[in-house]
């Protein structure tokens, strides 16, 4: 018999049952510190220069950049930029599934030869793609693991 674990339905003050309402300027202000403080921990794990990090999240300026590593309780993000943080979650945990610890965060800055890549990395590919192409980053990697 499978033992089946229920993804906790709180934490840190937000409910889980169901997805949270980005259009809602509250929920993105309850949501951006701590999804700043991940994406942070993700682009230092991926080792990605300043530029390739604000090329994920838009192309902000290095200015805002900064101000977000330094101060991020204090910032409300938009829709699309937490879009895009939770892609590189999900891009992020999806990687740690599928390879060993090693090749996981080394992934996104190896040149790859997937057609979709064209022997350029990754990270590259979803910078110059946008939101549609961190997205597809994210489907082919599920889809790897099995569409966990």
């Amino acid at each position: 018999m499978a033992v089946v674990l229920e993804p906790p339905s709180v934490i840190a003050g937000y409910s889980f049952d169901r997805s949270p309402d980005l259009t809602d300027a509250k929920v993105r202000e309850q949501l951006s510190g701590s999804a700043i403080k991940a994406f942070v921990k993700i682009a230092s794990k991926w080792d990605l220069t300043e530029s390739q990090a604000r090329g994920l999240l838009g192309g902000i300026a290095s200015s805002t950049f900064h101000a977000w590593k330094s101060e991020p309780g204090k910032q409300k993000l938009s829709q699309d930029t937490l879009l895009r943080i939770s892609l590189a979650i999900g891009i992020y945990k999806a990687l740690h599934i599928y390879f060993g610890e090693k090749w996981a965060d080394r992934w996104v800055t190896l040149g790859n030869r997937a057609s979709m890549f064209a022997g350029g990395a990754p990270v590259e590919y979803m910078i110059r793609q946008g939101q549609p192409g961190m997205l597809q980053v994210r489907r082919m990697l599920d889809a790897w693991r099995g569409g966990r």
